[in-house]
């Protein structure tokens, strides 16, 4: 039997612990990301707080108030009202008295040429992100921003329907799929390696 080569092996054994070791950290990061989950969900039954000044994961799905002292931009996306019909979103941009940035979620309506008209104020809902986030592009150059704050209001601006309130549920979970996925990445490769070996001493 031929000897191993040395340097292909050695490639082939680092990609390996790289694919084992990336389907460990998936798997942590699924037991990280199901007590998110929980936490996110005990935060729908607790009493309204103010809109902190700084704001973290743990506080999704909480019920907020805020003040709106201006109104900026509007953009729209697609919602589901509470009634379950779907439509457009209207969301704002606000600013509150201390000069803190947020988005404000003010219902759906199933027309997207609605302008409504709201010019701020006090604001009660629940704390989620505000839709989009960071492009492929954006994390391969390290230039990813946290999601924008976004209360998704109670009380729809006049000729809206309220959003329906954000779920925990929605938050994704599939690090399970990526481990088993690097996992199986791994093993394809050990495979094809020994494989090419057999062909090799023949």
């Amino acid at each position: 039997m031929k000897r191993l080569p040395i340097l292909p092996t050695l490639i082939v054994l680092l990609a390996v612990a790289a694919m084992v070791a990336l389907s460990v950290w998936q798997l942590q990061r699924r037991a990280e990301k199901a007590a998110l989950i929980a936490h996110a969900r005990a935060n729908l039954n607790r009493p309204a707080q103010p809109l902190p000044a700084r704001i973290t994961d743990d506080l999704l799905f909480a019920s907020v108030t805020a003040n709106c002292a201006r109104v900026g931009d509007w953009t729209m996306g697609a919602g589901r009202a509470v009634d379950g019909s779907s439509g457009y979103r209207h969301i704002a941009a606000c600013t509150g008295p201390n000069g803190q940035r947020f988005r404000v979620d003010l219902g759906v309506a199933p027309d997207p040429k609605l302008r409504s008209v709201w010019a701020g104020g006090a604001v009660a809902g629940t704390l989620s992100q505000a839709p989009g986030g960071p492009t492929l592009l954006d994390r391969m150059t390290g230039r990813v921003t946290p999601p924008a704050p976004m209360i998704v209001s109670d009380t729809p601006a006049p000729g809206l329907k309220p959003s329906h309130r954000p779920d925990p549920a929605s938050l994704p979970d599939n690090h399970l799929a990526y481990a088993i996925q690097w996992f199986a990445f791994a093993l394809a490769a050990v495979i094809i390696y020994l494989l090419a070996l057999r062909r090799r001493s023949r």
